[in-house]
């Protein structure tokens, strides 16, 4: 049976002699693994659509269970980030997260244009990567069911809380801190207060149009980073080669 699919590569590994399997997020059939053959080979045709972060379209053979690549085509492959470390490892790392987020063959097309339009402001917009990465992250954590509660204090109701708690998602006043509680609560401004409700209530197609500081970023880059990290109660490799790359 083939099967024609378009898909993002997140991930690719070696296989055999000269193969590889590819993890790939497609809109209508979620995540599937894939095997293209000869792709470690000098000379393959799958080169180009089958690398990391190159988005495609794939004709798949279904056997005994395996998708097998037919043929490939590029769509996009991104290359501006090909050409700045930092740019790619920040891709490399939208890639690996929504990886642990996507679940196989369960269409997850949401997830998939997140991803896509983050690359997309990342090469060819240019886009602040503080804020792509805040985006990729709050917006991420959505997806996979995390979203916070960022009506107000969740003590007092107060619309203007000036903390985070990374775990239970709340916002809260220094007053309506439960001593008793051992969790991490972050302090937040009103600018990241703003931006955290825009990413997460705004339009999908209207997830880059806000501004903010380069102070608002920088401080908006650590409560989503952290946040995302403890509702998934890991790290990434990916991220971790990224923050090497930044400057002190």
């Amino acid at each position: 049976m083939y099967l024609t699919v378009q898909g993002l590569v997140l991930r690719v590994t070696a296989y055999k002699d000269s193969d590889a399997l590819l993890t790939v997020l497609t809109r209508e059939e979620g995540k599937l693994t894939v095997k293209a053959r000869g792709l470690r080979r000098n000379n393959s045709p799958l080169i180009a659509p089958c690398q990391l972060l190159a988005y495609g379209e794939f004709t798949l053979f279904e056997y005994r269970g395996m998708y097998t690549i037919n043929e490939a085509h590029s769509i996009e492959l991104f290359q501006q980030l090909r050409t700045d470390l930092s740019k790619l490892s920040l891709g490399t790392y939208f890639a690996q997260a929504a990886d642990v987020i996507a679940q196989a063959d369960q269409p997850n097309p949401e997830l998939l244009s997140l991803v896509l339009n983050c690359l997309y402001g990342l090469s060819k917009l240019n886009v602040d990567e503080r804020k792509l990465k805040a985006i990729f992250e709050l917006r991420t954590a959505c997806i996979a069911g995390y979203t916070p509660d960022l009506s107000g204090c969740h003590g007092c109701g107060d619309l203007r809380p000036n903390r985070f708690d990374i775990a239970q998602g709340v916002l809260e006043c220094s007053a309506c801190r439960d001593l008793s509680s051992n969790g991490i609560r972050m302090p937040i401004s009103s600018g990241v207060l703003d931006a955290m409700r825009y990413i997460v209530g705004c339009d999908p197609k209207r997830i880059l149009a806000f501004d903010a500081g380069e102070q608002t970023l920088e401080d908006l880059s650590h409560v989503t980073e952290s946040y995302l990290t403890t509702q998934l109660e890991r790290g990434f490799s990916t991220l971790d080669f990224y923050k090497s790359l930044q400057p002190v």
